[in-house]
C-alpha cells in the first residue's frame, strides 16, 4: 500500500525548545522578507510540551533574541533565581561547597527556574500564531531519500498495527512530508538521526558521545519548606566515587501552590552492572538533607530522560545534504552550566537563518 505525499519548504521533525525556536525564526526572516514560507513541525508527543520533564534552570538569552518582547506576551517564566548553592553529600552530612560569581554555575541575577513543558508548550502557540504548521501526535518512523542521496524528507509511523506486526482493521499507512530542507530536533539518541550518523558519517571527526539519565520528580511540599528561587545541585553520596552522579533541587513559583522538583543524574560509564540509577535516586531522597524537604509533602509528577554530556567536543557534523541536526539531537547541552535549553534553541535559530538563505539562493536561481 503506497502512502499519500504533502510538499512543503521546510519540514522539522521534533517539537521541543530546537525545533519550535527553528520554526519560529523561520517564519520571522519569511515575514521580513515579505516572501511565503511553508514550515511544518512533527512531534511525536499528543500534545506539544507534553514529553517535556518540568523542572530547568534557564539562561534566557537565547528567547530574548527570539522575542524581544517575551514578557509582553507571557512567556512562563515565572520564578528567578535568587539564591544558589552547591554541597557535598557524605551519608549523613552536607557539606557547602562555594559558587563563586562568574562561574558556569552560578545562576542568580539573570537566570529562571521554568517548568519547560509550559514553555515548549507557549513557544508551540507562538509558532502557530507565526503560520507554522504544528502537528502533535505524529511521530516521524523514517527518513526518505532522493535518487542523488539527499534527504527527501520524512515519513510518518504507520497507524492501526496489531501486536505482532499484522494490520488491523483500521490500517492506516503513514505520510510522507517531501520539504526542500529537513531538520532533526527529536532530541538525544534519536533513531532517525543515528540512521542519519550512518548515512553521512557524521560523527567521522568527533569524539564518541557520552551519556547521562536524569530522572525527575515533582513535588508539592509544606509551605514552610518552600523557597521560590532557590536552587541547590548536589554531589557525592549515594555514588561512589568511581560514578559520575549528582543532583539538583529548584524551588517553583508557580501560583499558590508550593511546587519543588528534583531529580538525579546518572553518567551512563558507571562500571558496576548492578547500578540502577532509579535506586540511587530513591536513597537520595531518604538523605537527611534531603528526606527534610520531602516529608509531609506528595509527589505529583514524575519522568525521566536521556542526556548528552559528551560536550563540544563530540558534537558531529551538523550539516548534510537535504538537511541539519538541532538541539539535543546534535548534543548541545552545555554539561558545565547544567544547562541545554538555550544552546539547543540558538541552535536552532542558527539553523533557521542558514537554511532560509539557502532556500532563497535556491528560488533566485530558479
Amino acid at each position: 500500500m503506497g502512502r499519500e505525499s504533502d510538499e512543503c519548504d521546510v519540514v522539522i521533525v521534533g517539537g521541543g525548545p530546537a525545533g519550535l525556536s527553528a520554526a519560529i525564526r523561520l517564519k520571522q526572516l519569511a515575514c521580513e522578507a515579505g516572501e511565503e514560507v511553508r514550515v511544518c513541525v512533527v512531534e511525536k508527543a499528543p500534545e506539544i510540551g507534553a514529553h517535556i520533564l518540568s523542572g530547568a534552570v534557564l539562561e534566557p538569552r537565547a528567547l530574548k533574541e527570539l522575542f524581544p518582547d517575551w514578557k509582553e506576551r507571557g512567556a512562563p517564566l515565572h520564578t528567578p533565581v535568587v539564591k544558589d548553592r552547591y554541597s557535598l553529600l557524605t551519608k549523613s552530612h552536607r557539606i557547602p561547597l562555594p559558587v563563586p560569581r562568574g562561574t558556569p554555575m552560578h545562576n542568580p541575577g539573570s537566570n529562571y527556574i521554568v517548568r519547560l513543558g509550559h514553555l515548549v508548550r507557549w513557544l508551540g502557540e507562538q509558532a502557530e500564531e507565526a503560520g507554522v504548521e504544528v502537528y502533535p501526535g505524529i511521530a516521524a518512523s523514517e527518513v526518505l531519500y532522493h535518487s542523488d542521496g539527499s534527504v527527501k524528507g520524512v515519513a510518518t509511523v504507520d497507524q492501526g498495527i496489531a501486536k505482532d506486526g499484522s494490520p488491523k482493521a483500521g490500517f492506516a499507512r503513514g505520510m510522507e512530508l517531501h520539504a526542500r530542507l529537513t531538520l532533526f530536533g527529536e532530541g538525544c539518541h534519536g533513531s532517525l538521526t543515528k540512521s542519519l550518523f550512518h548515512q553521512f558519517n557524521l560523527r567521522h571527526s568527533c569524539q564518541p558521545q557520552t551519556y547521562g539519565l536524569g530522572l525527575k520528580e515533582l513535588w508539592e511540599v509544606e509551605p514552610a519548606k518552600h523557597f521560590p528561587g532557590h536552587i541547590e545541585h548536589t554531589i557525592g553520596w549515594p555514588a561512589p566515587n568511581d560514578m559520575y552522579a549528582g543532583s539538583f533541587t529548584y524551588h517553583l513559583k508557580e501560583g499558590d501552590t508550593p511546587l519543588v522538583a528534583i531529580g538525579y543524574v546518572v553518567g551512563l560509564d558507571y562500571k558496576n552492572a548492578y547500578v540502577s540509577p532509579y535506586q540511587e535516586f530513591q536513597m537520595w531522597k531518604h538523605h537527611p538533607h534531603i528526606s527534610r524537604l520531602l516529608e509531609g509533602g506528595r509527589r505529583v509528577g514524575y519522568g525521566a530522560r536521556a542526556l548528552n554530556e559528551g560536550g563540544l567536543q563530540s558534537i558531529p557534523q551538523l550539516a548534510f545534504p537535504g538537511g541539519a541536526l538541532i538541539g539535543c539531537a546534535a548534543g548541545f547541552m552545555n554539561v558545565p552550566k547544567i544547562k541545554g535549553t538555550h544552546t539547543a534553541m540558538k541552535s536552532g535559530m542558527l539553523a533557521a537563518e542558514c537554511a532560509f538563505e539557502a532556500l532563497s539562493q535556491t528560488s533566485s536561481n530558479a
